[in-house]
């Protein structure tokens, strides 16, 4: 099977544990994207929802499918919030991020009941480290910000668009791409330093986060790990 096709699967998938009544928080991602496409479809078909969306780019798509959405700022849980992955380890640590929405993933995922990671089988490591963690940090000062994460140890470079300009978040701000010469032993570690440090907003370290893990391979199983 395909990447596209694996997570097309996963992303169906997450989307049977979606109940009418139910507030969904939705994440972002290429896989998260299949997610949402079945919830549209499921809400024309008569699913009674509503949602919370990490991204404007996953809330232009479910407001252009339909899915009736919640005003985030007043809205203080939901019931369930799926999202993807970069790397997740057996202890359910996850580096997320790639996608640039990880403060706003931390935010809803953290206000979920349960959230629901959907994920190809590249994506479940033994050991988090092996790619990039991006690290959201505000405009102000950003390369005194960049020189406190390298004098604390960290190797990061700020991340750019394809026209080498800066990368701007939802937020309106910057990330730096952490790269690890070797896996990470400890990565509440190494979490806990880099948030002390002054104009750094999070990190994409997520912790005590994930529920259910919906995994996809490429045989076509797609297996819900508990």
């Amino acid at each position: 099977m395909s990447t596209d096709t694996i997570k097309k699967a996963v992303g169906y998938k997450a989307a049977e544990f979606v109940r009418s009544g139910m507030h969904i928080g939705l994440g972002t991602g290429t896989t998260v994207f299949y997610f949402i496409e079945r919830l549209i479809q499921r809400c024309q078909e008569g699913l009674n929802i509503h949602a919370v969306a990490s991204s404007l780019r996953s809330l232009e798509q479910a407001k252009q499918g339909g899915i009736p959405l919640l005003d985030i700022d007043e809205v203080t849980s939901v019931d369930l919030t799926v999202d993807g992955a970069d790397q997740i380890d057996p202890q359910k640590r996850m580096i997320k991020g790639g996608g640039g929405a990880l403060v706003r993933e931390k935010i809803v995922a953290a206000m979920s009941r349960e959230m629901i990671v959907i994920v190809d089988e590249s994506k479940m490591v033994p050991t988090l480290g092996k790619c990039k963690l991006p690290v959201e940090i505000l405009p102000f000062a950003k390369n005194a910000t960049l020189s406190h994460i390298a004098k604390a140890g960290y190797n990061g470079e700020f991340r750019k668009k394809s026209d080498g300009s800066l990368y701007v978040t939802d937020n309106g701000n910057s990330i730096i791409d952490i790269h690890f010469d070797a896996l990470i032993e400890s990565p509440e570690e190494d979490n806990e330093t880099l948030i002390h440090i002054p104009g750094v907003v999070d990190t994409g370290l997520f912790f005590n986060l994930a529920g259910r893990v919906i995994v996809g391979f490429a045989d076509g199983q797609v297996i819900v790990k508990p």
